[in-house]
């Protein structure tokens, strides 16, 4: 029987990649390389580095660790400028803490995490927050999800993982968790294979309704 929720956290619960990536784009290009969508698309899959092309044609370390640094602030501009709030999502939030402990794992660093949510209250019904500074190996290793589930002291069985990306998911079945994949257009073309899937995160409760429901 499910009773943890284990919920990732950009594009699941704030729309923030766009971002991200604009961030980056505008970065490589100060250092004159030039970043597609696609190739950022594949980056995301294949755990790559956006920076390597930056490498290849010459680019000092100590200059990437610049543009890096100015990716960062323009990431933070844009945080604190754009609409990054998912419809319906507090409220979603508001009705599965009356039936299940829920926690956030997510890649984000806690600096970005911190920020997105100093206005905001989406975290008042979580237990715990892992950002990327609280494990060792990132995502798709099992490693965040298995810090979840002994933070919770519960076994797999008693998880779930609400992703929607291909390394999210890979990470959460490594860890032994089923998963169920929220609907993104931004990562849409990983074609990532999960236990349920659902179009939007409104859509959680009544599934896990019926999950419950099966496995008793």
């Amino acid at each position: 029987m499910i009773t943890h929720l284990l919920f990732d956290h950009d594009g699941v619960l704030v729309d923030t990649e766009h971002w991200y990536f604009e961030a980056t784009r505008e970065a490589l290009a100060r250092l004159n390389i030039t970043m597609t969508f696609d190739d950022y698309k594949e980056h995301l899959v294949d755990g790559n580095s956006n920076w390597v092309a930056a490498r290849v044609q010459g680019v000092t370390d100590a200059d990437i660790n610049t543009a890096r640094g100015w990716r960062d602030e323009r990431y933070h501009y844009y945080l604190q400028r754009e609409d990054i709030d998912i419809p319906g999502v507090s409220d979603v939030l508001d009705e599965l803490s009356q039936q299940f402990q829920m926690a956030v794992i997510t890649t984000s660093k806690r600096r970005d995490f911190e920020l997105i949510h100093r206005q905001r209250t989406l975290l008042e019904n979580m237990a715990f927050v892992l950002c990327r500074e609280d494990y060792n190996l990132a995502k798709p290793h099992a490693e965040p999800y298995e810090t979840g589930l002994g933070r919770f002291g519960i076994g797999p069985d008693n998880a779930i993982v609400i992703e929607d990306s291909k390394r999210g998911i890979a990470a959460a079945e490594a860890a032994g968790i089923r998963t169920i994949k929220v609907h993104n257009e931004f990562v849409a073309h990983q074609q990532a294979a999960s236990d349920f899937a659902i179009q939007s995160l409104k859509e959680l409760p009544e599934l896990l309704g019926h999950i419950n429901q099966d496995d008793t």
